[in-house]
């Protein structure tokens, strides 16, 4: 089905992960120009309008009311309205909530319109130090033990580099079964991506464990671990490069 001329545009804007100067001009422009702003956090959201000079109305769109709330995103699209997907920080959909809208907007031939912008994924591949011309994005592991092991062991013969979200609670017991599963393959723990306190520890992966044994890490947290492949060992970085 082709795009309706009479319908509005859905537009999937990434909002900055750290610093307010990562937003692009065209995200920007898109916000303030929308008819409405689906959100996951109106109070973060508003807070970012703020401080443009944006003035647009809110919607909430997150995990807990994606059904109920994509179906009213679609009416407004049938109407002409223009709407921008946002979500707290980072790219729509990147596990974060927009998947729904988007498959409903394309089974109804309205025009889809994701724009570049902040995600934490790159910069963490970029400055890992690990190989680049493959790479695979698995999002946030298991919580339980058994569960990471059970997936860890699926990825185990991949030759790509490996990408994982966490959380700084889960992180030391995520390093410690990569290390089980994987052996000691190099890695990268890239902390708070374009915030002040951004750090890249590059390691192999029992150095990794035992880093955070005497360490507690805080904030957004990303995993990079080296394929199956023979990779050059790395000495452990314990004063970030920033």
């Amino acid at each position: 089905m082709g795009t309706d001329s009479t319908t509005g545009t859905l537009f999937l804007a990434p909002t900055p992960i750290g610093n307010m100067d990562d937003m692009t001009i065209r995200v920007r422009d898109t916000l303030s120009k929308v008819d409405v702003i689906a959100c996951e956090d109106s109070r973060v959201t508003g807070k970012l309008l703020a401080k443009l000079g944006i003035q647009s109305r809110l919607i909430s769109y997150h995990n807990y009311n994606e059904e109920q709330k994509s179906s009213t995103l679609l009416a407004l699209l049938k109407a002409g309205k223009n709407v921008a997907l946002v979500t707290d920080a980072g790219a729509p959909g990147v596990s974060d909530p927009a998947y729904r809208v988007v498959t409903l907007a394309i089974a109804e031939g309205i025009k889809l319109v994701p724009l570049p912008g902040p995600t934490a994924i790159i910069p963490a591949l970029t400055g890992s130090g690990l190989p680049l011309d493959r790479f695979f994005f698995e999002g946030f592991p298991p919580r339980t033990r058994s569960g990471r092991k059970k997936r860890f062991a699926e990825l185990r013969e991949l030759p790509h580099t490996l990408v994982f979200f966490e959380s700084p609670q889960r992180i030391g017991s995520t390093v410690s079964d990569a290390l089980e599963v994987f052996g000691s393959r190099p890695a990268c723990i890239a902390r708070e991506i374009s915030k002040i306190h951004e750090e890249f520890i590059r390691a192999n992966l029992d150095e990794l464990t035992e880093v955070l044994k005497s360490r507690t890490l805080k904030g957004e947290i990303v995993l990079v671990v080296g394929g199956k492949q023979k990779v050059k060992r790395v000495k452990v970085n314990k004063y970030p490069q920033n």
